[in-house]
């Protein structure tokens, strides 16, 4: 699993971007910061902890600090000839973000409840993203002081409403996958921070607690996929970034995403997103 170091441009509070992009491509990472993303335009799922779950356009979560995440676009983003894009703005603020003041003062007792919960991560309902979805669009417009003012704006109402869903599992810990965790947690858990190694099926069905024939059902309920197709999936996402950051050949990231060879590799780059990893670049750099 990525830890992602976020830079404050000049030791800014808040930190926020708009971006429209082919596909979202961030591989499963964990970063200090608070982060509320909103989806414009996009579908496809999103991986917070141990949940797993569809997003649309109109999506508005806020993740906690350490919370492990990534979103991944329908397949239909990556196929060639694909004029698809995602459009997003991403708010990042730091834990200690008027820690004081929230601890201390009534006045702020709501948003300090909300950013504890927001330690499994919270999806917002529509009726509550129509209601801020506009002061988020205008952080992206603004500077300084005023955009505090907006993120506490939007904080407050997202603080006193109860139309939300909780993420993560009751029981989900970050840090701490004891044996009497949630199965699923376990092994999501370790596959999402050992996809870059070989991971061997008798291994994590023994994690499980299953025979390999029974955890294949197991894993293909809760995720949709085989084990093959979902570790595949991660170092794709993560080869799409470090390919796009274009600091290594394509031979680099092949071995850096976890596959041992590199025919294997292009092979299934180019099943799931419909270019080779030379005219992927090609085509992120053209948009």
């Amino acid at each position: 699993m990525m830890h992602e170091y976020i830079d404050f441009p000049g030791l800014s509070a808040i930190k926020v971007k708009r971006r429209e992009e082919p596909a979202f491509t961030y591989p499963w990472h964990f970063h200090t910061e608070y982060e509320l993303l909103y989806v414009m335009e996009g579908t496809g799922t999103s991986f917070v902890a141990d949940s797993i779950q569809p997003f649309e356009s109109g999506d508005l979560v806020l993740l906690g600090s350490n919370l492990p995440h990534f979103w991944k676009n329908d397949q239909s983003y990556t196929t060639e000839g694909s004029k698809k894009k995602v459009k997003y703005i991403v708010i990042q603020f730091p834990d200690d973000f008027f820690h004081d003041q929230i601890s201390k003062y009534p006045e702020f007792c709501l948003i300090g409840a909300l950013l504890e919960r927001s330690a499994r991560g919270i999806r917002f309902q529509p009726p509550v993203v129509s209601q801020v979805s506009e002061t988020i669009i205008e952080m992206t417009e603004t500077k300084g002081f005023e955009r505090i003012i907006l993120l506490m704006q939007v904080l407050q109402m997202l603080a006193t409403t109860k139309e939300y869903i909780l993420l993560a599992g009751e029981y989900y810990q970050q840090k701490n996958f004891e044996a009497n965790s949630d199965r699923l947690t376990r092994v999501m858990h370790f596959i999402n921070t050992r996809y870059q190694h070989n991971i061997k099926l008798e291994e994590v069905a023994e994690m499980a607690h299953l025979h390999p024939a029974a955890f294949c059902r197991f894993f293909k309920e809760k995720t949709g996929k085989s084990l093959l197709q979902y570790v595949n999936d991660m170092r794709i996402s993560y080869a799409c970034k470090l390919i796009i950051e274009h600091r290594e050949t394509i031979s680099q990231v092949c071995f850096e995403v976890g596959f041992n060879n590199l025919s294997n590799f292009n092979r299934t780059f180019k099943k799931q997103t419909g270019f080779t990893p030379t005219e992927y670049y090609r085509q992120f750099n053209k948009n």
